[in-house]
């Protein structure tokens, strides 16, 4: 019996994994958190399969109920929004289960930074202008934040932001960021990316209270950087057409030559 943890991703049913869609498929228990994993999901769910909505459950009930499915010998599809990676709550649940010897498995999703920024058809990172992308929120009731970990701190870096569960603190990111980025730095919040009722506000840092309205709340991400004025920035190297690469070596004397013709 193993407990699989599962990244359902951002929103989109069909932007769950191949993999995790198979493990669903085969788990006669599903636990899912109902406020933020799409139903159509479940559909993956096998014929008979006990299926459980952990929204209003506390971490108790939630072990408790993994336990009975392990005394019954059924494996367990967790479900949980994005990626697990980042603010899932994945590590407490381990945690308890390494504890009582409940082998786990953990399959990665479609992070909700990584939705959004499809939405915008945008790249975080463009050569320079961003090479670095931070993923961070602000303190709120159910975690605080490290000492260090300020946006104050994250904006002197001048890179591309990506600050999540803090549409509801929106004046307090304003004004932390804009003495580092300038007002004119441009921004975007994208609500409920990949859901049907994405929507998505475009402005500059001294703009962006105004250009909200009170429909974009909890699940809307924020994010901060030049890069998002899509323009600005330098042609990588990558594809240039001097640039001696593995697989396209510029003369004999390439480090990569032997090796494209198969020498050791």
């Amino acid at each position: 019996m193993t407990v699989h943890f599962i990244g359902a991703g951002p929103g989109a049913a069909d932007l769950l994994t191949l993999r995790g869609r198979d493990i669903i498929a085969a788990c006669p228990v599903c636990l899912y958190a109902g406020s933020l994993v799409p139903e159509e999901i479940l559909a993956h769910c096998p014929e008979g399969a006990r299926i459980v909505n952990t929204a209003s459950m506390d971490l108790d009930a939630i072990i408790a109920e993994i336990e009975t499915a392990h005394s019954a010998g059924h494996d367990v599809a967790r479900l949980h929004s994005g990626d697990l990676s980042v603010w899932s709550a994945m590590g407490e649940q381990i945690r308890r289960l390494k504890a009582r010897g409940i082998p786990v498995s953990v399959t990665p999703g479609v992070p909700s930074f990584a939705a959004a920024a499809a939405a915008l058809g945008t790249e975080l990172t463009l050569p320079g202008l961003g090479q670095s992308v931070v993923l961070t929120r602000t303190a709120g009731r159910a975690s605080s934040m490290p000492p260090g970990e300020t946006l104050e701190n994250f904006a002197r870096t001048g890179t591309t932001l990506a600050i999540h569960l803090s549409i509801g603190h929106l004046d307090r990111v304003i004004a932390e960021l804009t003495p580092h980025y300038g007002p004119d730095c441009p921004v975007a919040v994208v609500y409920r990316a990949s859901w049907p009722d994405e929507r998505i506000v475009r402005a500059t840092l001294e703009t962006l209270g105004g250009a909200l309205d009170a429909g974009i709340s909890r699940t809307a991400l924020i994010l901060v950087g030049p890069v998002l004025a899509g323009e600005g920035f330098d042609e990588s190297c990558l594809y240039s057409t001097d640039y001696d690469r593995r697989y396209r070596p510029q003369s004999a004397d390439s480090p990569w030559s032997s090796w494209s013709h198969g020498d050791d």
